[in-house]
């Protein structure tokens, strides 16, 4: 169960698209188990094969915080066929990587989040064409304008992509919105790491955008250049690959505001 759940998260659990390429090497192993299920525990809603609770690497029961969540790490483990494909679990390996990385050390998950704050992807803006400029801003500003308004948070807009100094009072206040919570932290930082963008992670979180929005925000230099020049097949691969883990992350934030909202 331990190499098989080293080969589940990955190596780098901290680094989504690390784990998806550590996941493809070697072979794949054999389906062991004939049911997963949930089970109501002291520790939380703990996933079980054949009635036995799954255990990270550490030793630590896998649990989800929500019903929802761990519902899903189920269907992922009884989708399996013949082979266990890690590629197509990544709310399992996301779980993994929450009990082994992120539990103990929730501050400096989030001040690897609030690093991107000085550097975001919505800070640095083409020159031209105008359409791409025009694009850019209809994606991004929506939510500078809503960190501004909301957190506080006043950054600074930079032409190409020369490093601009943030405010020290604009970095402060959006990383006072990030949250304290293990599973949300972590979810957070696989959306900032795959999007480039710790605002468009807590628009998301927020609810200003939703996964849809906040996906195509991310993506609008590199959509742009595709309809220049055409889709690359590689480029189209790891972005499907990403695409994978960033919708993990979204669920979990979804199913998360929901629980605390009590709906």
């Amino acid at each position: 169960m331990r190499e098989l759940f080293d080969e589940v998260a990955g190596q780098s659990p901290l680094d989504p698209e690390e784990a998806v390429r550590r996941t493809t090497r070697g072979p794949q192993r054999k389906r062991f188990y004939a049911q997963a299920d949930v089970a109501e525990t002291p520790d939380g809603l703990a996933i079980t094969l054949d009635g036995k609770p799954v255990r990270t690497p550490s030793g630590r029961p896998l649990v989800a915080p929500t019903r929802d969540i761990a519902d899903g790490i189920v269907a992922e483990w009884n989708a399996q066929a013949e082979n266990i494909d890690p590629l197509t679990m990544p709310l399992t390996r996301f779980a993994n990587t929450v009990g082994e990385a992120v539990v103990d050390r929730v501050d400096a998950v989030a001040e690897d989040v609030a690093k991107y704050l000085g550097s975001d992807l919505l800070f640095y803006r083409a020159g031209h064409p105008e359409a791409l400029v025009a694009r850019e801003a209809a994606s991004w500003d929506p939510v500078l304008f809503w960190a501004a308004d909301t957190l506080g948070a006043h950054f600074i807009l930079a032409e190409g992509i020369v490093h601009v100094r943030q405010p020290d009072s604009a970095i402060a206040a959006a990383r006072a919105a990030l949250p304290a919570d293990p599973w949300s932290i972590a979810a957070l930082h696989v959306v900032t790491t795959l999007t480039g963008s710790a605002l468009l992670a807590l628009a998301l979180k927020q609810g200003v955008l939703d996964a849809d929005q906040v996906w195509a925000a991310a993506l609008v230099d590199e959509d742009w250049n595709s309809e220049k020049w055409g889709v690359d097949a590689e480029v189209a691969a790891r972005r499907a690959a990403r695409l994978v883990d960033f919708k993990a992350a979204a669920k979990v934030l979804k199913s998360l505001t929901a629980a605390s909202a009590g709906m």
